[in-house]
């Protein structure tokens, strides 16, 4: 069975999410990478905190306390809840959206001001005295997780994530159909 998204994890997610960072780095050993937005709802956060560590990455989850579960450091993840410090610790920063369809209260006060606490934009990623890479699983909600501007930028790895996104499931696939023993 091949899980691409569905209940608690995202596995094709994580392994494309991988690959790109392997692409831009060499290895994904010791590169350090923050997981920012809602980590509770999210399928892509557990995937990506699994398969990233695995494979020997340093990882960190960054944003309100209310959608950071309390089990997470049990994984071996740092846990931070100011956006600032945890870009200037990081390597890559992985921006999630928020899970509105799957929250059953309100999580933070309001759209606007999670975009002002927990949301990238120019302005504090020109702060950094560093370059970090962008990523975004998408779909992106522009203006709340992640401003336009940031994600059309050069620090964005956001289209190579959809290209590997594509080459990664298909070999998914193809290893699946040589299993089972399909040929062409």
């Amino acid at each position: 069975m091949i899980n691409a998204g569905w209940n608690a994890e995202h596995p094709t997610q994580a392994l494309l999410d991988a690959f790109s960072i392997r692409e831009q780095f060499g290895e994904v050993k010791g590169v350090k990478v923050v997981i920012v937005g809602d980590i509770l709802h999210s399928r892509v956060a557990l995937s990506n905190i699994i398969c990233l560590r695995k494979l020997g990455a340093e990882v960190m989850v960054c944003g309100p306390a209310t959608l950071i579960p309390r089990y997470i450091a049990s994984l071996g993840v740092k846990v931070e809840h100011d956006l600032k410090t945890a870009l200037q610790w990081c390597d890559v920063a992985n921006m999630l959206r928020i899970q509105m369809e799957r929250q059953d209260i309100r999580y933070f006060p309001s759209l606007r001001e999670y975009s002002m606490l927990y949301g990238l934009n120019k302005y504090t990623l020109d702060a950094l005295d560093k370059k970090i890479l962008i990523m975004h699983p998408g779909p992106i909600n522009r203006g709340v997780e992640i401003t336009s501007d940031v994600a059309d930028s050069q620090n964005s790895i956001i289209l190579n994530q959809v290209e590997n996104g594509v080459a990664v499931r298909m070999a998914v696939l193809f290893l699946l159909a040589q299993i089972r023993g399909f040929e062409q």
